[in-house]
């Protein structure tokens, strides 16, 4: 498959980005090539495109598998295994955000929570570290819970919120003191 110039540039800047959030780069290119050809694709057609090695090719896509970002679709007549990617922006940026969540963010709460009830009983800590110890938990806390709230509303609700900035903390000043 030829790709416009428009196509290479997404996908080599996809595969950039990718980097920079701590996803291999041949990940982030093949996600970026499924989603935007309107068709499924073989590993043949992948590797052909973007001109990668077979185990490449094979090791990315079990990662973007195991992600929920790409699913196997089969074609009458075609043993081979054909990909697509998630095509809804908003359900795409849901599963990388629980994702991580689940991969990063929820470790680090519950080791940080066992932090917090070891440090009650460890004089050696002093109060002040503690204390730091506390707000980043609860930091953490706040923001999960406001994620969890977040996640349930619909994609045209989160948008109005989203468009009105600042507006939203205008608003939250209304109802109370700003601790900040």
């Amino acid at each position: 498959m030829k790709l416009s110039p428009t196509m290479q540039k997404y996908i080599v800047h996809w595969g950039e980005m990718g980097t920079r959030w701590g996803v291999n780069r041949t990940v982030a290119q093949i996600h970026a090539l499924l989603f935007l050809v309107n068709h499924p694709m073989t590993a043949d057609d992948i590797m052909e495109t973007l001109n990668v090695a077979r185990s490449n090719v094979s090791n990315s896509l079990k990662e973007l598998q195991s992600w929920g970002l790409v699913k196997v679709q089969h074609e009458l007549g075609d043993r081979r295994d054909h990909f697509v990617a998630l095509q809804d922006v908003w359900e795409i940026f849901r599963v990388i955000t629980e994702e991580r969540k689940k991969r990063e963010l929820d470790p680090t709460l519950t080791v940080l929570r066992e932090c917090a009830i070891e440090a009650e009983t460890d004089f050696e800590i002093e109060a002040a570290t503690r204390k730091k110890m506390d707000e980043v938990l609860e930091f953490l806390e706040v923001l999960m819970y406001g994620y969890d709230d977040f996640k349930k509303l619909p994609p045209s609700t989160v948008i109005k919120l989203l468009k009105m900035g600042s507006k939203l903390g205008q608003l939250a000043s209304l109802f109370g003191k700003d601790d900040t």
